[in-house]
């Protein structure tokens, strides 16, 4: 039976040693790879000279049976990636007719545009590769068998350009490796909201002790709170399956109050589901988060049947004007407080006949803040109808962010959406 593939992808150009760019491919390829059963172990910059390409190159064939490389295979004098790789293996750039007529053919396509002069060097492959002809760009791809010497290992040349990667990579190089690896690597991933890494890591940590043969556990933190990824790789997609959801199944029983889906998807995407799937709407009333709130929710396709209206009320007098608060509990409490909070959300629920609405405003920064109300304070409120007869269900609560005005502003926004998700699991 065949092993488990192992990968390494080694992105070439100064201009990502600089900072000049990012290294957006990689994702990309790695998701793709994964799919086919096959492991990426490393992720690599490599500078533009000859002797650094083929350093790493050597260097990850060494360890990996699969090296996927993008970038430096233009026909500009910074191009240098078929060069090294000519001087790795040991074999020549011979010109291919086929790379050459079909370029040609896409700038006689074009009317006015004439052929540069460079194209002919464009079309030069290395001798003995398997070309990926590029229906996007021009610069062709390869696979390369690097022979005995490197353990019968593949280079595999892509163009650095994200389009003409992406199709390559689907059209050629995963149909071409899938073959070639029969294990399996599933990957679930577990959204959470409402708590950090350190608060979900001590939950789960007898958990991460006791972990299958081939599982890993990875905590994956990002602005709204973290995700964890579980990863099982194996050589029986049945036995892999049910690993994965051994452990998926034992963390969620431990963190069922944080974690909002099982997919890709964002908190406000599952809100708008569950809002839909009860028959409920919502109406926001915002003041330190400026109609974010309102902004995520109606970024979700669909989010016009659930969501009723929205209310920025920056300042006082407009949160009295619209949404009846009482200019005393301004003055007693002032605007950043819960008791505030709540009678926005009251108003805003009375305003716009909705079946939930949900309040927030804080001190978002850099300034603005005290030693009792500290700069990243936010005061969020959620009121719901109540049954006939009965008066509206209001709850509020204080969360404190760290961060600059932009992210605590997000989230703010991630917690009243977090407080909007726990009420709807209750109805």
């Amino acid at each position: 039976m065949k092993a488990l593939m192992h990968a390494e992808l080694i992105s070439i150009g100064d201009e990502l040693l600089t900072g000049q760019k990012v290294n957006t491919n990689a994702p990309f390829i790695c998701t793709s790879l994964g799919s086919a059963g096959i492991h990426v172990e490393r992720i690599i910059a490599c500078g533009d000279t000859i002797d650094a390409i083929t350093g790493q190159f050597r260097e990850s064939l060494e360890r990996a049976r699969l090296v996927i490389v993008t970038g430096g295979l233009g026909p500009t004098r910074d191009d240098k990636t078929r060069l090294a790789v000519a001087e790795l293996v040991q074999k020549p750039l011979v010109f291919d007719e086929a790379t050459y007529e079909r370029t040609l053919r896409k700038f006689r396509a074009t009317p006015g545009k004439k052929s540069p002069s460079n194209l002919r060097e464009n079309a030069h492959v290395i001798e003995g590769s398997i070309v990926i002809p590029n229906d996007v760009g021009m610069a062709p791809g390869m696979i390369i068998s690097a022979g005995e010497r490197f353990g019968n290992g593949y280079l595999v040349l892509l163009p650095g350009v994200p389009a003409e990667m992406e199709a390559m990579m689907q059209d050629t190089v995963v149909p071409f490796f899938a073959s070639s690896s029969e294990g399996v690597i599933l990957h679930t991933h577990l959204r959470t909201t409402g708590t950090g890494e350190t608060t979900i890591a001590s939950l789960v940590s007898d958990i991460e002790d006791s972990l299958p043969p081939g599982t890993t556990l990875a905590y994956l933190p990002h602005t709204a709170g973290v995700s964890l990824r579980v990863s099982t790789m194996g050589s029986s997609r049945a036995s892999v399956e049910r690993a994965n959801l051994r452990v998926v199944d034992a963390i969620r029983e431990r963190a069922h109050e944080y974690i909002y889906a099982l997919e890709d998807l964002s908190l406000e995407e599952v809100i708008v589901g569950l809002l839909r799937t009860k028959g409920l709407t919502v109406a926001t009333a915002e003041s330190c988060t400026g109609g974010l709130v309102a902004s995520r929710l109606t970024d979700v396709p669909g989010s016009s049947d659930v969501f009723r209206e929205g209310y920025v009320t920056y300042a006082n007098e407009v949160k009295e004007r619209l949404l009846g608060v009482r200019s005393e509990t301004l003055v007693r409490f002032g605007a950043v407080s819960r008791e505030v909070a709540g009678e926005m959300a009251l108003g805003c629920l009375q305003a716009s006949g909705a079946d939930i609405a949900v309040a927030a405003t804080g001190i978002a920064g850099p300034s603005g803040g005290s030693e009792d109300k500290p700069v990243g304070m936010v005061c969020l409120g959620l009121a719901a109808q109540g049954s006939e007869g009965t008066a509206p269900l209001l709850k509020t609560t204080v969360f404190q962010a760290h961060g600059n005005r932009q992210r605590n502003k997000y989230r703010f926004s991630e917690a009243l959406l977090g407080m909007l998700w726990h009420e709807l699991r209750e109805v």
